[in-house]
């Protein structure tokens, strides 16, 4: 117990510990406070036109899908129309119907909607005599927000590995790792408690990070809880293969760097994607993956479907802990082989 309190305050003392730590919860409660604004207004239609090319009616029907803006001269249509900030159409008379002027960087809906226009115009008199049904407008942010937060919470849960790989180099540089090898310590319990570092600092910043944007149901809380824990394990794991094979911090923090990219870059390609098959086997190999569709499944459905998740990241724990035990092992026997060799050549 005091080897693992004397690690954690190790581990704090380190701004680079801390940055991380906090960050994960800094970006979720900005994304639930712009969660919170209308971004309504961004999405709306706007228009330019001239002054005295079109008749009072026809403004009229345009205010009626956006708003309008009325222009003294060509010249300044026109520059609105290309102003990069704004997705304005510019619209002209054309004889008893309308042209649309566009820029051509706009997003595909305003490119649609300037050519589909004419053809509306004219249709309009046919228009007014159905029967229309507004339907609700879809949040268009929402989708996006809950990837930003999964892979917001992937950056959390990935925190214990930045904690373990900081906390074995810098013993390594401080010569603290030649004491942890004499000490009457088993290699099991050398493992567990350098675990326990990564692993309590990943969980406590990934449920921080939870609990600052979702208000889930107490089930669906006990699920993330599991794939939060599962998740914080395999980094803690993985932090202490880097800890292990980084000779200093520079190589530790690229090492960290890779793997953080691959474990975003992974689940993050293969969901926009929509890989199936045996691409989204082959993403499997990667935790974050499984993760990452976890936490999807828990914030787009009232009834998540994350059993094949949890066994995944199952599988990883065991793999990875077996692996770590297997190759400190051979290590172990390697060096105690290599010192034998040497004391025998030296007599």
């Amino acid at each position: 117990m005091r080897g693992l309190i004397y690690q954690l305050k190790s581990v704090w003392k380190d701004k680079f510990c801390i940055m991380s730590f906090l960050l994960p919860i800094i970006v979720a409660c900005a994304l639930n406070f712009i969660g919170g604004i209308d971004l309504s207004p961004v999405s709306e239609f706007h228009f330019g036109v001239l002054e005295h090319d079109l008749s009072a009616q026809t403004v009229s029907w345009l205010e009626s899908y956006g708003s309008v803006a009325i222009y003294e001269s060509q010249e300044a249509l026109i520059s609105a129309v290309n102003e990069p900030s704004t997705y304005m159409i510019g619209v002209k008379a054309d004889g008893n119907s309308i042209q649309t002027m566009i820029s051509g960087d706009e997003l595909d809906i305003f490119r649609q909607t300037a050519d589909t226009l004419p053809a509306l115009y004219m249709g309009r008199e046919r228009t007014e005599q159905r029967n229309v049904t507004v339907l609700e407008r879809p949040d268009m942010m929402a989708g996006f927000q809950n990837i930003f937060i999964a892979m917001t919470l992937i950056v959390a849960m990935f925190m214990g590995c930045t904690f373990n790989a900081m906390n074995m180099i810098s013993e390594k540089e401080n010569g603290v790792d030649l004491v942890n090898q004499i000490l009457p310590m088993t290699q099991s319990g050398y493992v567990m408690q350098k675990i326990y570092v990564g692993f309590i600092g990943g969980c406590l910043s990934a449920v921080l990070t939870a609990c600052c944007y979702f208000r889930l149901p107490v089930w669906n809380g006990l699920l993330m809880l599991v794939l939060i824990i599962l998740s914080a394990f395999i980094a803690a794991l993985i932090g202490l293969f880097i800890g292990r094979f980084a000779d200093n911090l520079m190589v530790g923090v690229v090492y960290i760097k890779i793997f953080m990219i691959i474990f975003i870059a992974v689940p993050l390609v293969s969901y926009l994607l929509g890989a199936s098959g045996l691409i989204s086997v082959l993403c499997y190999f990667v935790p974050s993956s499984a993760s990452f569709e976890g936490i999807m499944s828990l914030a787009d459905s009232d009834k998540p479907m994350i059993t094949k998740d949890i066994f995944i990241l199952m599988a990883h724990c065991i793999i990875w802990f077996a692996l770590y035990l297997s190759i400190s092992k051979w290590q172990i026997k390697h060096c105690s082989k290599t010192i034998r060799q040497r004391e025998i050549k030296q007599n």
